[in-house]
């Protein structure tokens, strides 16, 4: 059972002010954050993650997320990933850059943006010292994240156990417990089943039929019609099963296989939210930032 009891364990510029100060350490070009704020490192970078980074730089903290070379991410347009492919992107005031080296990384932190690096594992990060190590991948299960990775360790969702794999793991099902900090034990199991919104649940997320390139005749923001062709898969029409807006997409010419998700259309058809952080996304990131301040508390 989950416990929260206790005190636990032993794209712009940021927000108001300056973004985080970088000064070099004594050990060649290594980073150190001046006055020890934690360098947060955030393994994914969709729209989860994006929430939990723009938490995180709001409240002054630099972050460096990694990513695939090719993103999967459908909600394109709140997501940091996007960086991977344009070389930067901003939502709501937050700007994230593509980095390729950990010199970059510490240059584009010293500017106060988030440095994005296409790294799927934590191996050459070892100059930048990361003090927070957050799981963001959304992948329903630990693939290969250790609690030894750095002083602080946080998994998003279920596939983690507080203490055991990780330090803190997040609740990211909506719902009652959304946001929860867990200091021992685990998230709710996956059900398979989307968030209901709009009183629409498994029919808004739209899946590939076949695998193949996708590619759309919509675009993200985009209102559109019941049956309405919006894109297809291998040569398969891909039509919208409602009304709605087109809120996220999968990146044009991708390459999927059978039933990964590649679409997600919004019955509450406001394209404006379609640049918003969700209420979710916020949620997490807020949880995130009170497991950082706690560990800095007891510290």
């Amino acid at each position: 059972m989950a416990s929260e009891s206790g005190s636990g364990p032993a794209v712009t510029a940021s927000g108001p002010g300056s973004g985080p100060a970088v000064m070099a350490s004594g050990s060649g070009s290594a980073a150190k954050i001046a006055g020890r704020r934690p360098l947060c490192v955030l393994r994914g970078g969709g729209d989860l993650a994006t929430g939990v980074a723009w938490r995180l730089t709001r409240a002054g903290w630099p972050v460096v997320v990694l990513e695939l070379p090719e993103p999967l991410t459908i909600r394109r347009t709140v997501a940091l990933s996007t960086a991977v492919t344009s070389g930067e992107v901003s939502v709501e005031a937050m700007r994230g850059v593509r980095t390729d080296t950990t010199e970059e990384a510490t240059e584009t932190l010293g500017r106060g943006d988030v440095a994005v690096m296409v790294a799927p594992s934590l191996a050459g990060l070892e100059p930048l010292r990361p003090d927070v190590v957050v799981d963001a991948r959304l992948a329903k299960r630990n693939i290969d994240t250790s609690i030894g990775d750095a002083d602080l360790v946080i998994g998003l969702g279920p596939g983690f156990t507080a203490g055991s794999d990780c330090h803190a793991v997040i609740e990211t099902m909506r719902g009652h417990r959304l946001g929860r900090v867990i200091w021992s034990g685990s998230a709710q199991p996956d059900t398979r089943q989307p968030a209901e919104l709009g009183g629409r649940s498994n029919d808004r997320v739209l899946r590939a039929p076949f695998a193949g390139t996708v590619t759309w005749q919509a675009a993200i923001g985009d209102l559109v019609a019941e049956g309405q062709r919006i894109g297809q898969v291998g040569g398969a029409t891909v039509r919208a099963p409602f009304d709605g807006v087109l809120r996220g997409a999968i990146a044009d010419g991708t390459r999927v296989h059978v039933g990964l998700k590649i679409g997600d259309i919004d019955p509450r058809s406001e394209p404006s939210a379609c640049w918003e952080i969700s209420d979710k996304a916020l949620a997490v990131g807020g949880a995130v930032l009170e497991a950082v301040l706690t560990r800095l508390a007891q510290q």
